[in-house]
This record gives structure tokens, C-alpha cells and sequence, in this order.
């Protein structure tokens, strides 16, 4: 008897399904099968049942379906039939039942307004979609209506009704103000369901006179605007309270339906001062958890994903400090149809039976019907093997002819369900899906799974055979699966073999091999074991393995079961697993996991770290050196070295290094062979043949490196042919005509016999066929003599001793040698970019005339001339290099208004070739230099003399001088500024009208037509009008000696003060006798009343006379406001013209170019340098001001 299992989801991975099927038959996705396989229409992909669209894009109404054959497509649009080919608008897609409504050429989206549904049908039967509405988006004006501004009292409540424009689909409203900002929310204020704004109570910042409704319609990406909206709120004190009332809904109670899985959303509003507080409760229950939400602050109630649980009552309170008010909204939630078994695709042989059955609930009920292609059932073509019983049909005995493609209709008043499912009766043969000879490996005591994936109709019969011409497998070693697998629960090593799958049913018979091949299990023979180790030690763990030998097996070591730490310090070798230097962080488990592709083992150790025992004090050195050098296995081109490592002085070798000696080349001389770590101490060591060997051995710890070991025995290898060829063969001309080839010659252990000597070959690229050859010895150049002029070659050499020839050498390509070029680069054209600047363009020289590596090219330039200074000086050229083939270049640092000649080289590794004609050019204009100096002399009251040179680099033709100056007070602050311009032909100046006793501060630049130079400065002063006081100036040379004469010592002088002092002399006596009479004076009292502004005090906190102490016109400099500190005037603070200081008129020059013009009282333009005063001082207000 076989037995029988189900397959386990892993076991039966390679057996999918086509669709869910109710029947004894399983149509594996198998894409060659299902090419073959007759299938009824399927609907694969539909629009949805309420199709919105754009009215100014295509409308595309999809109808996607499969079958075999492919199914065919038709239309029905408001119940009849929609004939395509009629209406030149209307296309459908190639191999597809989707139409394609052409609006963007022509077409009006109301005209295909309707009911469309599909149908796909091949000669088994035909699919039909479901109802798909078609319906243009509609986004209507705003109806035009006069809005009254809202007057309302503060505290009261207030609606804005938005009424928007009724669209398809309904737009999204939202409120926002003329600079489209979202008008700000809260408890009070907020936005209902229905559009509308509402103020649970008005304030004074709710005044506004754009309140403005904007209706979105996203299925057209438009925007409607409604008129703004006026409010505004006045006041009456004191406000009066409020308690609440319900805004929305009104009344005490309202009734709400909502569908079976849609969201249920309630909404309360309530007016009230103050603002009430929303809470919800439904009556005789809790609020459903987890699918309760609150939105606009609690005055909307959200339910998702509604059911009939969800019917009921709910009450909304509003609540403020005065009271509440409430509302109970009663919920009955309906249902549109839903599934509770939708009906499937049923695969039957001939002969077998099968149902199907559509079960659907809603509220109210769905009634069932059934349709067979489309047609209702019950006027379809009968079927005996078919009998319909309410929402199951049930077939008998079923045959070919019995395949069809029925609809499942649940519908109520609330919507529909439609569903299709086909019958599709198959007789097929057998067929297996399994690829023939198929590999199966498994681990020895292990399970086997031998896959035989069958399909056929009627349901095959299985059956499994060992061998080809072995007996039907039976008995309780063997299970059989239903999907054809055979499973050997134990699979032994005389289980290996060639298994045969049959497959028959009435139709045919089909058979498949597979093979089966059991291998030996991988085994850990020798395991790691548990390990104390003092710290500081070594440590090693074991794991020797045995493994079938077909299978390679790779070895993974875990440390606490990660991976090992990257530290240098483990060592992983073939079947062991080393720890130099152990610390207490190495402590742990260490497992050594054994991988192939067919089983895993592992075995893991536990490592302890423990302190060294307590020692006398240790001395590290390096180490001994090594002993005991044995050669073994010698061969032609290797040798096995090994020795016995010296005393390693307490700190472990690291390394040991291996050097060699050729006693036939070079004696005495010892070369490095190759390190290995320092827990090897043998090395496989690769040789070179006709070398004599001695090897020697020198050992590294961290303390240095030990004496050389004792050298080896001596190897003498054979001799061989050269392995190799000279290396950095190059082929480079030292003459026009020759050609000089060199090359590295090789190093004696490298000939690989005696006789060592180069071949080398030589040939003109592309055009000998032949090479010349010579065979020289000793020697690492050769010159080949009589060649062409830097034309390329091939060269290669090749080594060769008394045993033959080293491999064939690769060519390498050299040029005969250069001479110099021929011809001088053509065109050569300058563009004068600035006045310092040029760019110079040529053309490039042809490549055959430059007989050499190109370089690139030099530019010789030089000044001629100053176009400005008529003087010739020394010529020195410049020049420039442009590598490469280029065809211009800059040249910078020109010097502006100079006349300048420049001629351009090409150049290789030769040298120069012929200049190009000269080429001239000029520089335009630049900005001068600064003046060469200023002087100031002859300083007098009101005078000062200002002398200058001119500019270094004029640059150009000078059109003027500027010179400003300002005056410096006590404090160092600086006064107004006064610009005056100068001819360019003076060299001196007198100024006037200045300040007696001031300091002046002085910027002097020169001018080109293109602008003004740098500036030089100076500081000078006035003379005072006092005998004997001078204060130096400035940059003017030796102080000058007052030449006012000393009124002191004049007659007339001395007359006068002895005149007054009588006087004063006399009013003292008449007012000493006046004031003993009891009079009084009235002098005081007059010069109280009539202050003379010749004479008032001075103020003892600023310093300046009364009259002048005027707060606008003499408040202090501003910190800060002095000259900068590299002595220049900033442009801005100097902008003022002369005009500014005259009375109206524009100021004037003497003929020296001094400045006669009159300071007044006019307001200046800009004050300068930061001095506030609005009104332009007098002499005097200058002398109190700065003095």
C-alpha cells in the first residue's frame, strides 16, 4: 500500500497555482503549459465603476483580459451596442479591449456621457466588465452676488456662508485672505463641513474685509474664488456672556446614514462667550477604540472603516462656564454589497462534477443572479450538465462543450457586486514538468526529495521506478506526495542512483529520470578543547576535519559567536586557529564551523585567560639568532629552506627573514629572498636558474633584529634560457640623423646561464617590412646611423645566452632625432583685451615642418615705447611658453598707453624655430600712478602753498589733478570736504581763504580719461596771528618764522593802553560814588536783556561761544568718522562740488588756481566724514568748530 502525506509549504515550493480552483485539478504556472493550455476570457484590468474624467484630456476606458485563444473585445454603451468603427473619435488599442476617446482633437467629453461595460470572448466562453459611468469633471463659475458688509457686535456669534458653485466631484474648501495666506483657526473660529467659516464669538481682531472662500477642484487643477468677504466688529462694554447654542446641526436631533466601510464624520459647532468646549459619547456604549479620531478641535467626530456595530446614537455637549447644549445625532449604518464567497475558476476533466458559489451580504440584502457569457441564465443556452440552485450552480458529469464564463450579480439600492468565473473542462494528457535528469545531492542518514511536477486531465496516475528497467517502488521506506514528489526519509549510500518517474491517465503515458547521489557527511575528527592560558601567551585551537571528497568544504571561526576581532594577533591556518600575545579581552568561546553545500557542522572550545604568576624582573632583547639551515627538495627552480628558531629573549619573533648570496655574480653580497611569520619555520623558496644559492636566516621581535644565522649549504641551479628581456628599452635621436637605442640591462642572476648577450632589432614604422638586427654583449645602448629626420621606428631587444633565445620581446616605438623646425607659426593676430592685457592668436605649424616633438610655442614681446613719456630705454624682452599645440595665449602685466612688438616660436626638443614677423600693438589708456610727491609751503594766516611732481606712470595723457582737503580739529576729527580739480599742466598751488591756525588734511591723485590714479597725502597748518607762535606743518619743511611785526613794542601802541586803563579808571570812581548814593547801575541789567554775541562767555563743556552753541548746527563728530587709516579719502564722503560752497553761483579760481569762492551759509549736499552739522560754517563757525 503507498503512503500518502500532504507536502509542506518548503517541500512543494516549485508548485504554484493559476488561480484559486475548487476541483481535483492543479495547473501548475508553468509558462510552457499555460502556452498550450485552452483557457476561457479572463478580465485582468477595468475602470473604475464611477469614471470621473478630464474634459479637456482623452478619455481612456480600460479593458484588459486574457485567455487562450486570446480573447476578443466589444462594447455596450446605455445598454446597446457601441459600434467603434462608426465614430472616428473612438479608437481601440491593438490586442486590448481599451478605447480611446479622442477630446484633444475635436471631441466633447458630454457627448460619450453613459453606462459602458465591456465583453471578451473566445470560442470557450466570454467575460464581461463590470458597469463603468462615464462622467466629465465639472468646475462651475461662482454665481455673481452682492455681499453685504457683516456689522456685528462684539462677543456674538457669526456665520460666513461659502455656497460654492456645485462641481463633479465636489471641490475642497478652504477660507484665506487677499495675500493668500490660510486665515488662522482655533476653537472659536473654524471651518465646517459644509464650507462655511464660523465664529463662535467675534472680537475686535476678527475685523477684516477680506474674508474670501476659495473652492478647489483637483480633477481640473482649478481654483474658484468668491467674493471677500466684509466683517466688522464693534464694541459695547461690557461684553456680555454667553452660554452655549448650537450653530450646527440645529435642533436637539438629526439622523445620519452611512455605508459599511466608509468614514462616519459628525460635526457640532456651538456659539457661546466664553468659546465652548466639544465632547462626544455615544449613548449605551464606548466609541469604538482605535478607529476614534478628533478633528477641528474636537467639534468633528471621525469613524473609520464604519459597520453595522457602529449604528447608534451620538451626543455632542457644548460646554462653557454658563451652561451646555447638546445634540444627539442617530447613526444607521448601511451596507452595499460585499462578499463572503466570491465565486472561482473551477478546472474539471470530463466526466468529474464541480459547483460554484457566490454568497454576498449587505444591508439591505443583495438579491443573486446569475448570467452564463454575458447572457442572463436564464435565457442562455441550456446545459444538461448544469443546474442552478439560488447563489450555487452545481454541474454533473461535465464535457467539453460544457466551458463557459458565468457572472455572479449581488446588488442593492445601495450598489452592485459582479464577478466572473469560468469553467473550463480539459482533457490533456499527461505531461511532466520536472527538467529530465535532473541532479539531486543529499548528506548520507538525511532525507531525499525527488521532485516529479506532473500535470494532465483526467488526473495522472504516478508511479516510480529505480533504474531503468528496476521494479515499481513500494513499502514503508518511501513516501509518495500527491504532487508527484517521491521522499526518502533516510537516504543511504546505496541510495545512489537513476530514479524513473511514469505518469499515465487514459490519454497517454509519459516517463522522467531523475538522478540521485548520496555523499558522506562532513565530521569534525579532531576538536578544539578547553584551554587555560597565562597572559601574554600563545594558544592554539584545533579543528581537523574529514569530508566527502567531492565536496569542497570552507572553515569559519566565531569568537562568542561573532566574528574573529581584526587583530594581526590570530592567525587562521588550514586546521588550526592561533592567538599570539593573549590578553584577558581574548577570554571566551571559540567555535570552528565546517561549511559545504550540503551540510554544516561546528564544535567550539572555551578559552580562559589567567595572570602570569609573579617573576623576577624580565629583559627583553632580540632574539638568537637561528640554526641549523637544511635545504630539501631541491629542483630546477625551487628549494625547501628550513631551521630551528634561537632564543627569543622574551618577546616573541614576529618574522623571519630570508636573504640570499650568489656566489657566482656577486659574492659577498646578500640580497632579500622573502619574510614569513614567526611561528613558521620552514619556507618554499622560488629560484632563479645558473644561480649559486646560500641562504641565510635572520629572526625580528619588537626589540630589534637578530645576527645573521650561520649561511646554508650552497645550490648551484641549472642553467636555463632568460627568462626575461631587458626592461626600459627606449629608442631617442642625439643627431638628425641618427637613432640611439637603450636600454636596462639585466641583472646577472637574471641571464640564466653564461654568455649573456642582447639582440636588438630595429625598423621604420610603417614602411620596412623587415627588421635589422644586431647582436651585441656587455653594452646597454646602440646608435643606429643614417636615418631619416625624426621619423618613428620599432625597436625591440631581446636577451639570449649560450642556451638560446629569452621570450619573444614586445615592441616599443622611438624617433630618430629632432632638428630644429622649419617654418614660423602664420597669422599671428593680437586682441587687446584691457591695458594690461592681450591675447595673441596663431596658426599652428604643420607637424611634418616641426621635425620633433611638438612643445609648444614661446611669444617673444617687449615695449617700444611709452605712448605718454617720449623716451626709449633699454629693450627687454619677455617670453612666454604655451605647451602643447595650442593656438593663442595671454600675455599680462602689459604697461598701459606703451606701444609693443612681439613674434612667436614653435618649439621641440631641439630647440626654437624661425620668429614669425613682428607684430605691433598698442595698450590703451590705464589710471596714473599716484604724484611723485606734494609739498606744502609758505603756510600764512589764510594761505597755504602746495607743490607737486608728476606721476611716475602717467599711463596716459593726463587731463587733471584732484585735490580735497578738510580740516582736522583738536580732537582729530575730520571736517567738511572740498574737492577742487586742477589743470593737468600746473605743478602748484596757492590756497586761500582758509583758517588761520587750523590744521588741514590734503589728497592729491592725477587723472586719465579713464579714470583717477592713486592718491598721495599731507597734512599742513595755518599760521596763528599771535607774535612768535608757529606750529610746524606737515610735510612742509622747515617751519617759517612769523612776518607780522610785534605790535608791543609800538609807540602808538603803548598810548592806547594807557588811554583805557585812565578810562576804566574814571567808571570805577563814578560807580563807587553812585552806588554810596544808594543808585544802582543798570548796565547788568541791559547786557542781561541785550546780550552783544561779540562778547558772551564761553561754555566751559564745549568750549565754543554762545551763539554758536546751537545744538543742530555744532553737534560733535561722530567716533570713528576720521580718515582711514591708510591715509585715503573714500568716494562717497567726497562728492561735493564747489557749487555747494557758493552762494548760488559756482565757486571761482584765481589765475594761480587758488580758490576765491566765499563760504556761506548753504546746506551741504552730504555731510563729510561723518561731521553732522547741517549748515556749512562761516570762517568763524570753522575757527570755533576745529579750533
Amino acid at each position: 500500500m503507498m503512503k500518502k502525506k500532504s507536502v509542506s509549504a518548503r517541500k512543494a515550493s516549485l508548485v504554484l497555482f493559476l488561480c484559486q480552483m475548487i476541483s481535483a485539478l492543479d495547473v501548475p504556472l508553468d509558462s510552457k503549459l499555460l502556452e498550450e493550455l485552452s483557457q476561457p476570457p479572463t478580465i485582468t484590468q477595468q475602470s473604475p465603476k464611477d469614471y470621473i474624467v478630464d474634459p479637456r484630456e482623452n478619455i481612456v476606458i480600460q479593458c484588459e483580459a486574457k485567455g487562450k485563444p486570446p480573447p476578443s473585445f466589444s462594447w455596450t454603451r446605455n445598454g446597446t451596442h457601441f459600434d467603434i468603427d462608426k465614430d472616428a473619435q473612438v479608437t481601440m488599442k491593438p490586442n486590448s479591449g481599451t478605447l480611446v476617446i479622442n477630446i484633444m482633437n475635436g471631441g466633447k467629453a458630454e457627448a460619450y456621457e453613459g453606462v459602458y461595460q465591456c465583453t471578451a470572448r473566445n470560442e470557450r466562453g466570454a467575460a464581461i466588465s463590470n458597469n463603468i459611468v462615464i462622467r466629465p469633471s465639472r468646475s462651475p463659475l461662482w454665481t455673481k452676488e452682492k455681499l453685504e458688509p457683516n456689522h456685528v457686535r462684539e462677543g456674538d456669534s457669526l456665520v460666513l456662508h461659502c455656497r460654492p458653485p456645485v462641481g463633479l466631484p465636489p471641490p475642497i474648501i478652504f477660507w484665506m485672505d487677499n495675500a493668500f495666506q490660510r486665515l488662522p483657526q482655533s476653537e472659536r473660529v473654524s471651518q465646517g463641513l459644509n464650507g462655511d467659516l464660523y465664529f463662535s464669538n467675534v472680537q475686535p481682531e476678527d475685523t477684516r474685509e477680506d474674508y474670501i472662500c476659495y473652492a478647489r477642484f483637483n480633477h481640473t487643477q482649478t481654483i474658484q474664488q468668491k467674493q471677500p468677504i466684509s466683517v466688522k466688529v464693534f464694541s459695547t462694554k461690557p461684553v456680555t456672556e454667553r452660554q452655549p447654542v448650537l450653530l450646527t446641526p440645529t435642533g436637539s436631533t438629526s439622523t445620519k446614514v452611512e455605508l459599511r466601510g466608509n468614514v462616519l464624520l459628525l460635526e457640532c459647532i456651538a456659539a457661546g462667550l466664553p468659546t465652548p468646549v466639544i465632547r462626544w459619547i455615544k449613548e449605551g456604549g464606548e466609541l469604538p477604540a482605535n478607529r476614534t479620531f478628533f478633528e477641528n478641535f474636537k467639534k468633528t467626530l471621525k469613524i473609520i472603516d464604519v459597520s453595522e456595530a457602529d449604528s447608534g446614537n451620538y451626543k455632542c455637549i457644548a460646554r462653557n462656564r454658563l451652561g451646555s447644549a447638546h445634540h444627539v445625532i442617530s447613526v444607521t449604518v448601511k451596507a452595499a454589497p460585499y462578499w463572503i464567497t466570491a465565486p472561482r475558476n473551477l478546472v474539471l476533466s470530463p466526466g468529474e462534477d464541480g459547483t460554484l458559489i457566490c454568497r454576498a451580504n449587505g444591508n439591505p440584502k443583495p438579491n443573486i443572479s446569475w448570467l452564463a457569457n454575458g447572457v442572463p441564465i436564464a435565457i442562455a443556452p441550456e446545459d444538461p450538465s448544469r443546474k442552478v440552485d439560488g447563489d450555487t450552480i452545481i454541474f454533473s458529469h461535465v464535457q467539453e462543450r460544457s466551458s463557459s464564463v458565468y457572472q455572479c450579480n449581488a446588488s442593492n439600492e445601495y450598489g452592485y457586486l459582479l464577478a466572473n468565473a469560468f469553467v473550463n473542462v480539459l482533457a490533456e494528457p499527461p505531461r511532466i514538468l520536472t527538467p529530465a535528469n535532473k541532479l539531486y545531492q543529499v548528506i548520507a542518514d538525511s532525507p531525499a526529495l525527488l521532485d516529479c511536477a506532473y500535470f494532465g486531465s483526467p488526473k495522472p496516475e504516478i508511479e516510480w521506478f529505480k533504474g531503468v528497467k528496476g521494479s515499481i517502488l513500494r513499502g514503508n521506506e518511501y513516501v509518495f506526495h500527491d504532487n508527484g514528489t517521491l521522499e526518502i526519509p533516510v537516504a543511504q549510500k546505496d541510495s545512489t542512483g537513476t530514479y524513473t518517474c511514469v505518469a499515465r491517465n487514459e490519454l497517454g503515458k509519459i516517463q522522467n529520470e531523475v538522478h540521485l547521489e548520496v555523499k558522506d557527511p562532513t565530521m569534525i575528527i579532531k576538536q578544539p578543547e578547553y584551554k587555560v592560558i597565562q597572559r601574554y601567551g600563545q594558544v592554539s585551537f584545533e579543528c581537523v576535519i574529514k569530508h566527502d571528497s567531492t565536496l569542497l568544504p570552507t572553515i569559519i571561526w566565531l569568537k562568542d559567536n561573532d566574528e574573529l576581532p581584526d587583530d594581526e594577533r590570530f592567525l587562521v591556518g588550514k586546521d588550526n586557529l592561533t592567538i599570539m600575545n593573549v590578553t584577558d579581552k581574548d577570554d571566551g568561546t571559540y567555535t570552528c564551523i565546517v561549511n559545504t553545500t550540503l551540510d554544516s557542522v561546528s564544535a567550539s572550545a572555551v578559552l580562559t585567560v589567567v595572570a602570569a604568576p609573579p617573576t623576577p624582573a624580565i629583559i627583553y632583547a632580540r632574539p638568537n639568532p637561528p640554526f641549523d639551515l637544511e635545504l630539501t627538495g631541491q629542483l630546477e627552480r625551487s628549494v625547501e629552506l628550513s631551521w630551528i628558531p634561537g632564543d627569543e629573549n622574551n618577546s616573541p619573533i614576529t618574522n623571519f627573514v630570508i636573504e640570499y648570496e650568489d656566489g657566482l655574480h656577486e659574492p659577498g653580497v646578500w640580497h632579500y629572498q622573502t619574510e614569513v611569520p614567526g611561528t613558521q619555520t620552514t619556507v618554499q623558496l622560488k629560484l632563479s636558474p645558473y644561480v649559486n644559492y646560500s641562504f641565510r636566516v635572520i629572526a625580528v621581535n619588537e626589540i630589534g633584529r637578530s645576527q645573521p644565522s650561520e649561511p646554508s649549504e650552497q645550490y648551484l641551479t641549472k642553467s636555463a634560457n632568460p627568462d626575461e628581456n631587458p626592461s626600459n628599452v627606449q629608442g631617442i635621436g642625439s643627431e638628425p640623423d641618427n637613432l640611439v637605442i637603450t636600454w636596462e640591462s639585466l641583472k646577472g642572476f637574471q641571464s640564466n646561464g653564461p654568455g649573456l648577450q642582447y639582440k636588438v632589432s630595429w625598423r621604420q614604422k610603417d614602411v620596412d617590412d623587415e627588421w635589422t638586427s644586431v647582436i651585441v654583449a656587455n653594452v646597454s645602448k646602440y646608435i643606429v646611423s643614417g636615418t631619416p629626420t625624426f621619423v618613428p621606428y620599432e625597436i625591440k631587444v631581446q636577451a639570449l645566452n649560450d642556451l638560446g633565445y629569452a621570450p619573444e620581446p614586445s615592441e616599443v616605438i622611438g624617433h630618430s632625432g629632432e632638428d630644429l623646425p622649419m617654418v614660423a607659426p602664420g597669422n599671428v593676430q593680437v586682441h587687446v583685451i584691457n591695458s594690461t592685457l592681450a591675447k595673441v592668436h596663431w596658426d599652428t605649424v604643420p607637424l611634418k615642418t616641426v621635425r620633433g616633438h611638438l612643445q609648444g610655442y614661446k611669444v617673444y614681446y617687449w615695449k617700444v615705447q611709452s605712448l605718454s613719456i617720449r623716451s626709449r630705454r633699454h629693450v627687454e624682452k619677455k617670453i612666454l611658453t604655451f605647451r602643447g599645440n595650442k593656438t593663442f595665449g595671454m600675455l599680462p602685466g602689459l604697461e598701459p598707453y606703451s606701444s609693443y612688438k612681439l613674434n612667436v616660436r614653435v618649439v621641440n626638443g631641439k630647440g626654437e624655430g624661425p620668429a614669425s614677423p613682428d607684430k605691433v600693438f598698442k595698450t590703451p589708456e590705464g589710471v596714473p600712478s599716484s604724484p611723485s610727491f606734494l609739498r606744502i609751503t609758505n603756510p600764512t594766516l589764510d594761505s597755504l602753498t602746495l607743490e607737486w611732481g608728476s606721476p611716475t606712470h602717467p599711463n596716459g595723457v593726463l587731463t587733471s589733478y584732484i585735490l580735497k582737503f578738510q580740516p582736522i580739529n583738536n580732537t582729530h576729527e575730520l571736517g567738511p570736504l572740498v574737492e577742487i580739480r586742477i589743470p593737468a599742466n600746473e605743478s602748484s598751488l596757492i590756497l586761500k581763504n582758509l583758517n588761520y591756525s587750523t590744521r588741514y588734511k590734503f589728497y592729491f591723485n592725477a587723472q586719465t580719461s579713464v579714470g583717477s590714479g592713486s592718491q598721495i597725502t599731507e597734512e599742513a597748518i595755518t599760521i596763528m596771528d599771535e607774535a612768535g607762535i608757529l606750529h610746524p606743518a606737515v610735510g612742509a619743511g622747515k617751519a617759517m618764522a612769523s612776518r607780522q611785526v610785534d605790535i608791543a613794542t609800538q609807540g602808538w601802541f603803548i598810548g592806547l593802553m594807557c588811554a583805557v586803563a585812565l578810562l576804566i579808571l574814571i567808571l570805577l570812581i563814578v560807580c563807587f560814588i553812585r552806588r554810596n548814593k544808594g543808585g544802582k547801575y543798570p548796565v547788568k541789567e541791559k547786557e542781561d536783556a541785550h546780550a552783544d554775541p561779540e562778547i558772551q562767555p564761553m561754555k566751559e563743556d564745549d568750549g565754543t561761544f554762545g551763539e554758536y552753541s546751537d545744538a543742530e548746527d555744532h553737534k560733535p563728530l561722530k567716533k570713528g568718522s576720521r580718515t582711514p587709516s591708510d591715509r585715503t579719502v573714500k568716494k562717497e564722503d567726497s562728492d561735493d562740488s564747489l557749487v555747494d560752497y557758493g552762494e548760488g553761483v559756482n565757486g571761482q579760481f584765481n589765475e594761480d588756481g587758488s580758490f576765491i569762492g566765499q563760504y556761506s551759509g548753504k546746506k551741504e549736499k552730504e555731510p563729510a566724514e561723518g561731521n553732522e552739522s547741517s549748515e556749512a560754517p562761516s570762517p568763524v563757525n570753522a575757527m570755533n568748530s576745529f579750533v
